[in-house]
């Protein structure tokens, strides 16, 4: 689903037949204008989609952008400007700020994880846990807020997990049916696959043909210890169970990567308003 796709389901499934308060309140011939305002610290994301849907609603529309995504925002600030016709505006303003609240709040708390990553080599990857047909703008905020976009879907890397090798008998069942799988295909894809001890690791090394080497629910200790085993031979990430409050011990063990769902769910959105003026 791309951008544009996203914008003509949520208008779809928001107005329906008709917005009908605005029809029977509203001169259809009304020009007004609004201003978005921010009411709470954080990380502005969302600016180019709420500009997208405007032009969606109504390409008629005068959008006057005043700060951008990734900007740092606190209460008061004016983000944008819209002007129009007054019917119009009230159609879009619920799925800009729908759609702008969360991704600023996604950012934000991205932004202040990215941040206790300095000085390390980690960067951090964001997860498909996502909300369902909102992906794309989680993962636009993530990006954002300073993360890096992992796979988008289950169509764009092939990531052979615990149930994966389960499934298949062994790792280097799942990674051999693998690289069969895409040679057979022609697929240029690249291969990652998750471990849950040394074992696994081990085998992982032994059988080789993989990009990177996920290590999940590990210690600090213990990811500190399979990246010496590693020792730059496959590109490393460290999953599970990871937040604020041990991220900084995990990207000093030498991980290339760490990967937090914790992202995109349990996010607080940021509070925003669209007001008349």
């Amino acid at each position: 689903m791309n951008l544009h796709e996203f914008i003509q389901l949520a208008l779809a499934e928001d107005v329906g037949d008709g917005d009908h308060t605005s029809l029977s309140t509203i001169p259809a011939d009304a020009q007004k204008r609004a201003r978005l305002l921010v009411k709470e610290t954080g990380i502005l994301a969302g600016v180019e989609v709420a500009k997208a849907v405007f032009a969606e609603v109504d390409p008629t529309f005068e959008v006057d952008i005043l700060l951008h995504d990734g900007a740092s925002i606190s209460p008061g600030d004016v983000v944008l400007t819209v002007s129009g016709n007054a019917r119009n505006i009230l159609t879009a303003e619920r799925l800009v700020l729908n759609c702008m609240q969360r991704m600023s709040g996604i950012a934000t708390h991205t932004r202040e994880l990215v941040n206790l990553l300095e000085g390390t080599r980690a960067k951090l990857l964001d997860t498909r846990k996502t909300t369902p047909n909102f992906r794309i703008c989680e993962k636009m905020a993530t990006k954002i807020g300073g993360a890096v976009n992992h796979r988008f879907g289950l169509y764009d890397m092939i990531l052979i997990k615990d149930n994966h090798v389960d499934y298949a008998g062994s790792i280097e069942a799942a990674i051999t049916k693998a690289v069969t799988y895409l040679s057979e295909t022609g697929r240029k894809l690249r291969i990652e696959v998750e471990t849950r001890n040394r074992a696994e690791v081990e085998e992982v090394l032994r059988v080789g043909q993989v990009d990177v080497i996920l290590l999940d629910n590990f210690a600090p200790d213990g990811i500190r210890d399979m990246v010496r085993l590693i020792n730059g031979r496959f590109v490393t990430e460290a999953s599970g169970g990871i937040d604020e409050t041990n991220l900084r011990a995990y990207a000093e063990t030498g991980v290339d990567y760490i990967s937090s769902g914790a992202l995109t769910h349990q996010i607080k959105s940021l509070d925003l308003s669209l007001k008349a003026y």
